[in-house]
């Protein structure tokens, strides 16, 4: 039998019986007992919900070691991992990023600063723009002058979308989360004058209003997709990969299908929603082609279609194709990408990180001469605005956040996303954990997260002596990296700190 991976200790003299802990826990591993709170450690998930709620701070939760002879090869991990397997027969299940400690390129990424030469901006006293445009851009205008002296562009520009921040918030799909969060996301981004994306699972009529705002997937479960769908969003985004589980499909677990969220993905209440690896009617390039044209078609292309793919060892050429099909814009994953329910093994050992793809995909399309055909949007791993700037300068045009926003809303990371027993109302769909959430609070911490990386965004800028973030775009001579062998600096683009 497997030991409890954490250790719920309750100090007995601070406690005062108020049974708010039991309340709180949604996992169960709290239970009041003859006038004792009795602790089940076998399932905590050291989501902090009862340590923070405790009025008495009697609660603390401690990591419990297995009691056996560590080893290098055979680590805590590896054995728990084999210990669950075993008893459960079962594919171990994980919610959010991976939490494996691979190297972080952002990390070993600075941002060179200028100071006298090319002098410094004040981006308190001097206007630095942010605003970002995503579609297609031409290769060249044609601009006729009229008779009254005014000129006219003659080209026949693509529809872009406008951002007033190089921020949006990535793809997590009704189910995963619950509706309040979907309407905190919404909000947030009509007030920041970005956008969110409503993930695969459809979007629920109450957010039809924030239509403007919303990138609507098509997955290849095809879930919740009609014309009124494509038609309420301001862009269309068709899901190839996700960064967690490249070359797998979906998966929202069947607790989770309440009768609101069935009659929103056009499935029966209580299934699992399954959706494909593949998309049945995608087995090529020219396939894809087919069903961007005919999302255009279909909403009389005024909506710029997006297509979203996981980073994998061949992105590049992969996106290479993309560009060619049609589509506006690319969005890559990295391999640091949360969800809402994957297998552990393919969360932990499948794609690559966002920092290589980016800059693979930006040099591929830079040398096939079709940058302008697309924009780029990374994501999978964006921790900050540093990460954001330093993205944007691999390549990038802007950067979608999942997990951090999720974290600004309250999350504790602690991966049970799939079980649906969010403490915290975030990734659940029981009525009684929802009410945590507060869609007000949930507004004002993510407008405040994108409005002080913003803020930071502009600092850096006026470091760069930039005053438009389209001058950082691609701009990997601003960039060096710190304790990076020549391989991982070839790769990225960029040179070493001091030259």
């Amino acid at each position: 039998m497997s030991t409890p991976q954490f250790v719920i200790n309750i100090d007995k003299e601070k406690c005062t019986l108020c049974k708010r802990c039991t309340i709180e826990c949604s996992f169960g591993a709290l239970k009041a007992e003859r006038n004792k709170i009795v602790s089940e450690s076998a399932k905590c998930v050291d989501c902090g919900r009862c340590v923070l709620s405790c009025p008495k701070q009697a609660i603390t939760v401690n990591k419990n070691p297995l009691p056996i002879q560590t080893h290098a090869i055979w680590t805590e991990k590896i054995q728990r991992d084999i210990q669950r397997e075993a008893e459960t027969g079962s594919i171990i299940m994980v919610g959010t990023g991976t939490n494996l400690p691979y190297p972080v390129f952002f990390d070993h990424i600075l941002i060179d600063a200028c100071q006298v030469t090319n002098p410094s901006i004040d981006p308190l006293r001097e206007p630095i723009e942010l605003r970002t445009y995503l579609g297609k851009k031409p290769a060249k205008l044609q601009v006729k002058e009229e008779a009254d002296k005014k000129f006219k562009v003659e080209t026949e520009l693509a529809p872009n979308l406008k951002l007033e921040t190089p921020i949006m918030f990535a793809a997590m799909s009704y189910g995963a989360v619950s509706l309040e969060v979907h309407k905190a996301l919404a909000t947030a981004a009509k007030q920041l004058g970005t956008l969110m994306n409503s993930g695969e699972g459809g979007l629920h009529k109450e957010l039809y209003p924030y239509g403007d705002n919303i990138i609507v997937q098509v997955a290849s479960g095809r879930f919740g997709v009609n014309k009124t769908y494509l038609d309420t969003a301001a862009g269309i985004e068709i899901k190839i990969g996700q960064g967690a589980k490249p070359g797998i499909g979906g998966h929202l677990p069947g607790a989770k299908v309440t009768a609101e969220i069935a009659e929103t993905r056009r499935i029966p209440e209580g299934t699992d929603a399954l959706s494909p690896a593949p998309h049945h009617d995608i087995y090529s390039i020219e396939d894809l082609s087919q069903l961007v044209y005919a999302l255009k078609e279909a909403t009389e292309y005024k909506k710029p279609v997006f297509v979203k793919i996981a980073a994998v060892h061949n992105t590049a050429a992969i996106a290479s194709g993309i560009a060619r099909s049609g589509a506006d814009v690319i969005v890559i994953d990295g391999f640091r990408g949360g969800t809402g329910a994957a297998p552990q093994v393919i969360r932990d050992n499948l794609g690559i990180p966002i920092e290589v793809a980016i800059a693979s995909v930006d040099d591929t399309l830079r040398e096939e001469k079709i940058r302008n055909e697309v924009s780029i949007v990374a994501s999978g791993g964006i921790r900050s605005s540093a990460d954001v700037a330093k993205i944007i300068a691999l390549g990038a045009d802007a950067v979608a956040i999942g997990t951090a926003a999720l974290i600004a809303m309250g999350c504790t990371v602690c991966g049970q996303c799939y079980t649906g027993l969010c403490p915290w109302g975030l990734a659940t769909q029981r009525p009684e954990l929802r009410r945590r959430f507060s869609v007000t609070r949930g507004v004002g911490r993510l407008t405040n997260l994108v409005s002080v990386w913003s803020m930071e965004l502009k600092e850096i800028l006026g470091a760069l002596g930039m005053n438009s973030i389209d001058s950082l775009k691609g701009n990997r001579e601003r960039l060096r990296g710190i304790g990076l062998d020549s391989t991982a600096l070839e790769t990225l683009g960029i040179k070493p700190v001091g030259r």
